[in-house]
C-alpha cells in the first residue's frame, strides 16, 4: 500500500541527483512495489499506459553484468532497440562534456588515465553494481511511433523521483541495455515487449564521490518562451 508521508515535491525534485555508487545492501521487494505504485501515476497519451517493468536482482542481474562487460570488451556492436542520435554538437555537446568533467573530477580520473576511464565506462555496463535494475519496456504493438517512448520517459522520471522520496537512489542507464538480447534472455523479457531503458537502483553510498555531483540545468529564461502574456 502506498503511503503519503514522504517528503514534499519540491524537496524531491531539487534534492534528487543521479546515483552511481550503491551500498551492497538488498532492496526489499515491498519497497520497490510501493515505488512502482507511485510511478505509474504518471500521465500517458490517451491513458494508454504502455509501460511495463521487469525488476531484476541477484544472479540474473549478475549474469547480465558479466555478459554486457564481456561483449563490450570484445567489441560486439550495440543492439539497443530505440533510435539514438549519433553525434551531439553545440550546446548539447557542451552539456555532455560538462557533466563528464564533473564526474571525472569528483572521481579523480585524469584525462590521460585510460585504465580508470575504461573502468568508469564498464561500471555503466555493469549497471553501476546496483543491487536492482528495473528494465522499462513497452508493448510492441505500439512500436514505430514516438508516443510510447515519450510516455516511458514520463514514467521513468516518476520512478526515479518516487525512489528518491523513499531514500533510494537511481541512475537512468542506457548502457545497461546496450546489449538488449542479453537483457532479454537473462531477465526473461517477452518478445511482445520493446526494451526502452533501464534504471539502476539501490541505497546510495554517501562515500562515493560521484554521488555528490549535481548537474547544472538550463534556466527557465533559457528553456521557456512565453506567448500572449503581455497582450
Amino acid at each position: 500500500m502506498t503511503t503519503l508521508n514522504g517528503p514534499g515535491y519540491d524537496e524531491v525534485v531539487y534534492g534528487r541527483r543521479s546515483i552511481r555508487g550503491f551500498q551492497k545492501k538488498p532492496v526489499p521487494r515491498e519497497l520497490i512495489e510501493e515505488i512502482l505504485a507511485l510511478a505509474i501515476r504518471a500521465p500517458s497519451s490517451l491513458n494508454t499506459q504502455p509501460w511495463n517493468f521487469t525488476v531484476v536482482t541477484g544472479a540474473p542481474l549478475d549474469r547480465i553484468r558479466a555478459e554486457n562487460t564481456r561483449r563490450n570488451l570484445e567489441g560486439v556492436p550495440e543492439s539497443r532497440e530505440f533510435r539514438k542520435f549519433e553525434v551531439y554538437e553545440g550546446a548539447h555537446r557542451e552539456r555532455q562534456v560538462e557533466i563528464a568533467k564533473q564526474l571525472f573530477g569528483a572521481m579523480g580520473i585524469a584525462r590521460e588515465d585510460k585504465e580508470k576511464r575504461l573502468d568508469w565506462v564498464l561500471r555503466g555496463f555493469r549497471q553501476f553494481d546496483a543491487p536492482v535494475s528495473i528494465v522499462v519496456t513497452y508493448d510492441r504493438a505500439l512500436f514505430g511511433g514516438d508516443i510510447a517512448p515519450f510516455d516511458c520517459g514520463a514514467v521513468t522520471t516518476a520512478l526515479v523521483n518516487a525512489a528518491w522520496s523513499r531514500g533510494l537512489g537511481c541512475v537512468i542507464n542506457s548502457q545497461g541495455i546496450m546489449q538488449s538480447p542479453v537483457v532479454r534472455e537473462h531477465a526473461k523479457i517477452a518478445d511482445d515487449q520493446v526494451i526502452m531503458i533501464c534504471v539502476a537502483m539501490g541505497w546510495p553510498d554517501e562515500s562515493f564521490p560521484a554521488n555528490a555531483v549535481v548537474s547544472k540545468r538550463k534556466s527557465v529564461a533559457e528553456a521557456a518562451t512565453f506567448v500572449g502574456f503581455d497582450e
